[in-house]
């Protein structure tokens, strides 16, 4: 049996495998393999992945796990052969750590890619790409500059299309307002918000630019990445006319003057058997070359500064990172949510 089909074995039979896990991680940890446990799509990470391989001989054995991954690896306790743990948003990366099933890290190569503001102070957890959230706004309009609180004032009244604003995407940027403008200023807002809705607050970020397309709506807040995709989707697709009828324009807080980001990172497992294969991985992932493909596979934005960037991603301007530390931003994520439900948006 190969080590991916041991680990498949494992991760299939987890409560009959207790006994015996101790002599497969025995087995395991003899290779230069290292187990990932990710949420990340498949098609988004396979390409890093295998350029890590080539390029350094050690095999990636990958688990994806779409939901419950912290669920998963807290079951698996000391047992667990999980090295990485990589997901999306902040908040899931803070889980995992607040929960116990990560361990530090301390890497120069880490420190020196990776802006201060954008990982752990202890090295429980690191950003790799960065998703900016950005401004949709329909082509043919004279708007050069945005900031985000524009999205609530009564010029776009019934022009504005978002995605729920309980959405963690959403929930992330009103929290970074409350940590900037204060409750009462971001409760405020987002009820000017809601009376400019052109539609519901639903759907995903690319039906943003549907709608920007369909009349409904003039301008919106999505991910950055998520333009990259449609404006290079096949030429006729409907994906593609989503992507044509939007410019990308990056807003800033006005009090801030950078612009909100969400992250994808990971961190180390706490129970790690190649641990050492697991910085690796983690070094790798922020080298020029990764970084690189972090844009061409899934047009993020590199965390480390200075990497080339796509043309399509280039093409959306110079990103001035908001400088609030995400830490700062995950400790005003419950309050967020709350004046979501106090401004009625959602309903």
């Amino acid at each position: 049996m190969t080590p991916r089909s041991r680990l498949q074995f494992f991760t299939r039979r987890l409560p009959l495998l207790a006994a015996t896990t101790s002599l497969l991680i025995g087995s395991v940890a003899l290779a230069a393999e290292v187990n990932l446990y990710t949420s990340r799509e498949p098609k988004l990470v396979e390409p890093l992945l295998a350029a890590f391989s080539t390029d350094t001989g050690v095999k990636v054995n990958t688990v994806f796990v779409k939901d419950g991954l912290l669920e998963r690896v807290r079951a698996e306790g000391a047992q667990s052969p999980a090295d990485v743990l990589m997901t999306v948003d902040i908040g899931n990366l803070l889980d995992l750590v607040d929960a116990g099933v990560t361990q530090p890290v301390r890497s120069n190569v880490l420190d020196a890619a990776i802006p201060a503001n954008l990982r752990a102070t202890d090295g429980q957890w690191f950003t790799l790409s960065l998703r900016d959230r950005v401004a949709y706004v329909a082509k043919d309009l004279d708007v050069q500059t945005f900031n985000y609180e524009d999205l609530a004032d009564p010029h776009w009244k019934g022009k504005v299309c978002i995605r729920s604003g309980q959405h963690p995407y959403n929930t992330a940027l009103i929290a970074a307002m409350i940590a900037h403008d204060g409750v009462k200023a971001t409760e405020q807002w987002l009820r000017g918000v809601k009376a400019n809705l052109g539609r519901a607050d639903t759907g995903g970020d690319r039906d943003v630019a549907r709608d920007i397309l369909g009349g409904i709506c003039d301008v919106g807040i999505a991910n950055a990445y998520y333009a990259g995709h449609m404006k290079n989707a096949a030429p006729g697709s409907d994906a593609r006319r989503w992507g044509d009828a939007i410019r990308v324009i990056r807003p800033t807080f006005k009090n801030s003057q950078g612009t909100h980001v969400n992250i994808s990172g990971a961190s180390v497992a706490r129970h790690a058997p190649h641990r050492t294969e697991a910085v690796q991985l983690l070094e790798y992932l922020v080298s020029d070359k990764a970084q690189s493909l972090y844009a061409q596979a899934n047009y993020e934005y590199p965390v480390k500064p200075g990497v080339k960037l796509d043309p399509t991603v280039k093409s959306f301007g110079p990103l001035h990172i908001d400088t609030l530390p995400l830490t700062e931003i995950a400790r005003h994520r419950k309050q967020a949510s709350e004046l979501v439900d106090r401004a009625g948006l959602g309903q």
